[in-house]
């Protein structure tokens, strides 16, 4: 499938072009919050206010798309959706004894919140579905839209995933030591050597068609998930899944890995490099937006953009072996490393 036209917000950026001309945001801590656009033009006030964040940047990145393109259902994929507003919901439940409650915090709890808002605002009556696996739900958001269009169940769809960092999520990650602690910035969180990671937050969102269009940014090949493989398992299933798709792991140009800094499974990005692509050029991203479950959705747009002849950052270049545009670029990116995806793009 190709992608036709993109949007992103993450903590970087993103929402125009100062991203790849050079404006990076170096952020400290352990929390990367999103750079968000002015949302006036685009969202009435009434409605903005009440609005989560998740639900926020949702409709803020997929709703200018939806506005530009006749797309026939919209497939999401998020780890917790707007939690924050589930937990403000809950809070009011004790707060009030179960009396009256305000039936905002209630309807932006779920995940499907955002998908719902946005087919609502765009009045788009077709095929609406989030995907909720952790760490896989935005591969799994991609294979379902494949077999969308594999079925000709439509022409054009709207698929992407949202983040957000709430309170609560970050502080049991935090106690479970998925977060660096102390003094740190995303300029030195790769060479901490020391476990944990920054958490990140952020919406990214793609038009998607069956056909090739004119301005098509690229193609989505293939993806691939996998649940609980032992590290040996991974370049196998690496080279398979790319024979699958006629290619060798000379004919990649770039693999975008998603590297965190934590010291405890950055083994699997780097073995699998030097086994297998030691002549591609390698991306980084999450010293930009930081680790999330559904941060795989910012490497696709990232990789999109520079198959479509945008130059990657200097901050996101981990290896430079080539200079030329890529043609294939592969994915890989572990949730935890337990939950293993890959997705490859295509010219």
């Amino acid at each position: 499938m190709y992608i036709t036209d993109s949007a992103c917000i993450s903590p970087q950026r993103t929402f125009d072009d100062a991203f790849f001309e050079g404006d990076i945001k170096v952020h400290e801590g352990d929390r990367y919050i999103a750079v968000e656009p002015a949302y006036g033009q685009l969202i009435p006030a009434g409605l903005l206010r009440r609005m989560g964040k998740a639900v926020r940047m949702g409709v803020g990145a997929g709703l200018p798309l939806i506005q530009h393109a006749d797309i026939e259902g919209i497939i999401l994929g998020t780890a917790n959706g707007g939690l924050e507003d589930c937990l403000k919901f809950l809070n009011q439940i004790v707060d009030y004894n179960e009396g009256t409650l305000t039936p905002t915090n209630f309807v932006q709890s779920t995940p499907n919140a955002v998908a719902g808002n946005l087919a609502l605002m765009s009045k788009t009556t077709g095929y609406n579905t989030t995907h909720v696996h952790k760490g896989l739900a935005f591969e799994a958001a991609l294979l379902d839209t494949m077999l969308l269009l594999e079925e000709k169940r439509g022409k054009s769809f709207l698929v992407g995933s949202i983040e957000e960092i709430s309170d609560y999520n970050h502080n049991i990650d935090l106690l479970a030591g998925s977060f660096k602690t102390g003094n740190f910035t995303s300029e030195n969180l790769f060479t901490l050597d020391s476990p944990g990671s920054a958490n990140g937050e952020g919406a990214a969102m793609f038009v998607v068609a069956a056909e090739r269009t004119d301005g098509a940014q690229a193609q989505i090949l293939d993806v691939f998930q996998g649940n609980n493989l032992a590290e040996n398992e991974l370049a196998p299933a690496a080279t398979a899944f790319l024979q699958r798709n006629h290619l060798m792991p000379a004919d990649v140009d770039a693999i975008i890995l998603g590297i965190s800094g934590d010291n405890r499974s950055d083994h699997w990005y780097f073995n699998l490099q030097n086994t297998l692509f030691e002549g591609s050029n390698c991306y980084t991203y999450k010293n930009m937006v930081g680790d999330y479950p559904t941060a795989s959705a910012f490497a696709t747009w990232m990789g999109a953009q520079a198959i479509a002849g945008k130059r990657v950052p200097e901050v996101c270049v981990w290896a430079q072996k080539n200079t030329r545009t890529p043609k294939h670029i592969l994915i890989y990116n572990h949730y935890k490393a337990s939950q293993h995806g890959f997705i490859l793009l295509g010219a």
